[in-house]
């Protein structure tokens, strides 16, 4: 199996987000979320990090990564979080678009619930793809 590409700009938030609560509800053995960005920050965003920590997923160990098209061949799917980014070309591989708010500099209430939004629709997303 290969894995699901989740994919912003700077891969501090959303895409971490995603990609962990794939990896937390996928049933299927073989698939794993990652994630990446086109322009990748320091660091995971405070905000997500102590979001993520209450539903005891700790993400202060992650390094954001940069997305390349070596990265993005590993991929059966690439989801985007409505950042508008250019994600590489790769042939063969699904690209989708979500259209979610970055939590960056949110007050914990919006962080929370672009959260909350973000692991619906991971839910949905493995329902409807048998992940």
């Amino acid at each position: 199996m290969s894995d699901i590409m989740f994919a912003c700009v700077h891969n501090a938030g959303r895409s971490q987000m995603a990609a962990a609560f794939f990896n937390v509800h996928a049933t299927q053995d073989g698939m794993k979320g990652i994630s990446a960005g086109t322009n990748p920050a320091s660091e995971v965003h405070g905000v997500v990090r102590d979001i993520m920590l209450e539903k005891n997923i700790d993400l202060s160990h992650i390094q954001p990564v940069k997305l390349t098209p070596e990265l993005a061949k590993t991929c059966s799917t690439i989801v985007t979080m409505g950042c508008g980014e250019t994600c590489p070309y790769v042939p063969g591989v699904k690209i989708i678009d979500w259209k979610i708010t970055d939590p960056k500099n949110k007050p914990i209430d919006e962080a929370r619930e672009i959260r909350d939004e973000i692991e619906n629709k991971i839910k949905e997303f493995i329902a409807e793809n048998n992940y």
